[in-house]
């Protein structure tokens, strides 16, 4: 569902996605946006209003201190980064290829942002990015993936961008003039179900699944099972 939460652009409440046993993600458990530093008093009033018990920023330490959140001196934020600065990142790659090396390159940092959302106080919990699609669509597809929602569904959610956010997009592109840069960024830019799907694959291939995954960078029985019951109706 999405959320009206001015003037963050990409922001949805993922209440009501089915899990593969019949039920479903609660209401107001878990919540993806984009970046917080673009709501107004009035955004910011939304969010208290919306219960929210914690914000994970899976930004960088610089991104974030040039563009802070206006939560950041709040106890319920967290910044929890998915890379450090000095890791390789090749512009090349597709944007399939980079979130797998995400995944492989710091396995203990998606881990941590997941075992953020088991442990957090009861209430919402907001995961975010800049665009909430990359960094938070991971955190995002691999606490879904654990709560049991089935991959079609969890990819169908990644794919799913708010208009507002496609025009923040096009706007971006027409400001750049070189065709190979433009192509790349465009890339950047899409969010398509395939390739959520081509890395829940990717982590099933390699790790044995979302949650055997999690298992291995540092999860236990009590946060999963902390998990599932915070996002399951």
């Amino acid at each position: 569902m999405q959320l009206t939460w001015p003037n963050c652009l990409n922001v949805r409440d993922l209440g009501g996605l089915p899990t593969s046993d019949g039920r479903q993600i609660a209401a107001g458990a878990l919540i993806r946006s984009d970046n917080l530093s673009r709501l107004t008093d009035a955004g910011v009033t939304a969010v208290r209003e919306a219960s929210v018990s914690r914000i994970i920023d899976v930004r960088t330490p610089p991104e974030c201190d040039g563009d802070p959140s206006p939560f950041a001196t709040n106890p319920l934020y967290r910044n929890m980064p998915l890379y450090n600065a000095d890791d390789p990142y090749d512009p090349t790659l597709s944007l399939e290829q980079n979130y797998v090396a995400m995944l492989d390159l710091h396995p203990e940092l998606l881990a941590a942002a997941v075992g953020a959302i088991a442990d957090a106080p009861t209430g919402a919990v907001v995961v975010h990015c800049h665009a909430g699609k990359d960094r938070s669509g991971n955190v995002v597809a691999l606490a879904l993936s654990v709560a049991g929602v089935p991959a079609q569904s969890v990819a169908a959610d990644y794919a799913f961008l708010d208009d507002r956010m496609r025009d923040h997009f096009a706007e971006q592109l027409a400001l750049i003039n070189d065709p190979n840069e433009r192509s790349q960024l465009a890339e950047s830019f899409t969010a398509r179900p395939e390739t959520m799907l081509a890395v829940l694959q990717h982590l099933e291939d390699q790790y044995g699944g979302a949650e055997a995954y999690i298992r291995q960078s540092g999860l236990g029985d009590n946060q999963l099972y902390a998990l599932r019951a915070r996002l399951v109706a």
